[in-house]
């Protein structure tokens, strides 16, 4: 009896170790043929609801998870909550990253740009742009280079040479010529209710909130940036889920001719495809 009871302990003391191993396994591996994506509501989520019949046809469901701001989708992808995101550009990333020691994030390919935009409701052209202007800026600072090269490409500031564009801050303006003010502190979602409430001023909107709030940027923005950006919005996933089949495949379908063709006649230029 006492032989009996010993090996069913060891039996089951193996089913244990073998489940465990398997446990293991499966989180190295990351997620089989059921995947959960998250996404900012525009203009990812509604890429990736495209995208869901062509990802079935490869037999993977996905399970989208919308975020309305630029903080939780990070922390939840580090927490293991959802499989992998979409909604931020490499700049973003890499400084998310820099700023996380937990983050351990790989960026599994591009999929589009979104110019980003500046605005005005009350100057028509940059000629009109008044001595001492404010420009409202978002609180990431991954985009404020993106901006101040805008505002420098029309002439309105110039940079230090020295620093690179991507990297630049207010404190890197050397020219200043309007007098421009800066106001940098404000959350992004929040940028496109600044520029209706707020007069005689140039606000910066990424262009997800500016779609959102019924603009269109390639007839509403006063400076708009062009196709050639390094601010290449990812999907970013766990490194360790690099080699993952079914989010590989996510990719791959989101640079389909099929997404391609419906990012383009969708939005009309204010999204623009990316196939690298």
């Amino acid at each position: 009896m006492k032989k009996l009871l010993t090996g069913s302990i060891f039996a089951l003391l193996l089913v244990f170790l073998a489940a465990c191993g398997s446990s293991d396994e499966s989180s190295e591996e990351g997620p089989g043929d059921e995947i959960t994506v998250g996404a900012s509501s525009t203009p990812h989520a509604e890429i990736l609801e495209e995208a869901k019949p062509l990802l079935e046809e490869e037999g993977i469901t996905l399970n989208i998870e919308q975020y309305q701001d630029y903080i939780l989708p990070n922390q939840d992808l580090s927490d293991g909550n959802i499989d992998a995101n979409y909604f931020q550009h490499i700049p973003y990333l890499e400084d998310q990253m820099a700023q996380n020691e937990e983050y351990d994030f790989v960026n599994l390919g591009g999929i589009h740009i979104e110019p980003m935009g500046i605005y005005s409701k009350d100057f028509k052209s940059i000629e009109e742009v008044k001595d001492g202007t404010t420009v409202l800026m978002s609180n990431s600072v991954a985009d404020h280079g993106r901006i101040l090269s805008l505002l420098e490409r029309e002439g309105l500031i110039k940079l230090d040479e020295e620093v690179e564009k991507v990297e630049a801050t207010v404190e890197d303006i050397v020219e200043n010529p309007k007098n421009l003010e800066f106001e940098t502190g404000i959350d992004a979602a929040l940028l496109p209710e600044n520029y209706q409430r707020e007069d005689n001023v140039l606000v910066a909107i990424n262009t997800n909130y500016a779609i959102d709030a019924g603009l269109n940027p390639s007839e509403d923005a006063l400076i708009l940036e062009d196709s050639e950006s390094p601010y290449v919005n990812v999907i970013a996933a766990k490194s360790e889920h690099e080699d993952n089949e079914s989010l590989n495949k996510l990719v791959e379908v989101l640079r389909s001719e099929e997404i391609q063709t419906f990012i383009e006649e969708e939005y009309n230029g204010a999204v623009v495809p990316v196939s690298e």
